[in-house]
């Protein structure tokens, strides 16, 4: 199964891929495509619990547009309720990054 997320940095962000207590533990792949017309985008990922502290996965990094980044490695991490978030924060005021993560069978 796979979860769909359209971003928009005229959302609030950071915005929410994963809320704690979603229960998706184990990931296969996550792919950010840029979708912006012309710019690039830097983007953050990275999971966070009040209690637990804030975990990088990528921290500014620039995707081009048109371009896709997959992740497909080291991707696990505690999403019970008691765990982490995962969440994406862009650098542009007006990018725009579709998310795609699938989730290990």
């Amino acid at each position: 199964m796979a979860l769909q997320n359209n971003i928009s940095s005229a959302n609030v962000l950071p915005a929410v891929l994963l809320s704690a207590g979603d229960n998706v533990n184990a990931i296969e792949s996550m792919s950010m495509a840029n979708t912006h017309a012309t710019d690039s985008v830097d983007v953050d990922l990275f999971i966070d619990s009040n209690s637990l502290g804030t975990y990088y996965i990528i921290k500014s990094l620039t995707i081009p547009n048109g371009v896709s980044l997959v992740l497909n490695e080291n991707l696990d991490f505690d999403n019970t309720s008691n765990g982490y978030s995962l969440y994406i924060k862009l650098s542009a005021a007006d990018s725009t990054v579709d998310v795609l993560i699938k989730k290990k069978k």
